[in-house]
């Protein structure tokens, strides 16, 4: 997985030109995207094949059903013409583990970059975690409904830092957009990162981290691509399948980290370096160092 988001940060001319797609084939991007690719797909095919094993050998019995074998019941009972069965669940899981590894990776760090940065924020979602949770105990899962600060705090990151700051799509049919004709085929590539950073949406200082924001104004907005001001997930048919399970993680691993511990800068008077990198992830340039100390004792 690191080899492929390293391969996604380079550019591709035929992204932009198609018929120059023989130059990254001489530069021997196309030859390391494929061998990357290759590898990726046995592994999960290995995965597959050794879950329809246990399956037809019926040992399966005494354990757990995991998310493969949920995928595999819904598509032994699919009557989808022209769909390849194995196709399908490789690339659903593969969205699983994308949806919880990089992304929620990525995110986590510019929230707790942001935190660091913002030291009354850090007070506030602390206090709300003490109140709601108390000092005896860990957040669970159960408690994330009553926490909307923290819930913010993931918004409001995912609105200034969007882990895919770039989706792209193919326009199925001719259409006009903004009085331009779009043919058929046309690869379209949405700035989400520009779009969540709009003044004319976000009237209220819209290049600031204010997770406040979405307990007033934008009360209503949630990640889940219902609205378009914030869509870091994509929207429609094609929004990232492992949505609720990404936000459902990123919400549960902050909540505990803030509620467990307390995490400071390296330095009593030290800024946390918020410089981008370009590529298909949004990253932290400079590598996130922090202190930590248990803040609970339990």
């Amino acid at each position: 997985m690191d080899e492929a988001m390293r391969l996604m940060r380079f550019f591709a001319f035929s992204d932009v030109i198609p018929s120059l797609s023989w130059l990254d084939s001489l530069r021997g991007l196309v030859g390391d995207m494929k061998k990357c690719a290759s590898e990726i797909d046995a592994v999960m095919a290995t995965w597959v094949e050794e879950h329809r094993a246990k399956r037809i050998s019926g040992n399966d019995s005494e354990l757990e059903h995991d998310f493969i074998d949920v995928c595999l019941d819904i598509m032994e009972h699919s009557s989808l013409p022209g769909t390849d069965p194995d196709l399908v669940v490789k690339s659903t899981c593969l969205d699983m583990i994308l949806g919880g590894s990089d992304t929620t990776t990525v995110t986590l760090t510019w929230a707790m970059s942001l935190l660091l940065n913002h030291p009354q924020v850090l007070q506030k979602a602390k206090e709300e975690l003490d109140t709601q949770i108390g000092k005896t105990r860990q957040v669970d899962d159960s408690d994330i409904p009553n926490l909307p600060y923290i819930q913010a705090i993931i918004k409001e990151t995912m609105r200034l830092y969007p882990a895919g700051p770039l989706i792209e799509r193919r326009t199925m049919e001719d259409c006009e957009v903004g009085g331009y004709h779009v043919q058929a085929g046309t690869r379209l590539i949405v700035n989400v990162w520009k779009m969540q950073r709009d003044g004319s949406v976000y009237k209220d200082d819209p290049l600031e981290f204010r997770p406040d924001r979405f307990l007033t104004s934008n009360a209503g907005v949630d990640l889940k691509g219902q609205h378009y001001e914030l869509i870091p997930f994509g929207a429609g048919r094609r929004i990232c399948p492992g949505v609720s399970f990404a936000v459902q993680l990123m919400h549960l691993v902050l909540a505990r980290l803030l509620h467990e511990f307390d995490i400071t800068t390296v330095g009593p008077e030290a800024k946390v370096d918020m410089a981008e990198s370009g590529g298909l992830l949004c990253c932290k340039i400079m590598p996130l160092e922090v202190l930590i100390k248990p803040r609970l004792e339990i």
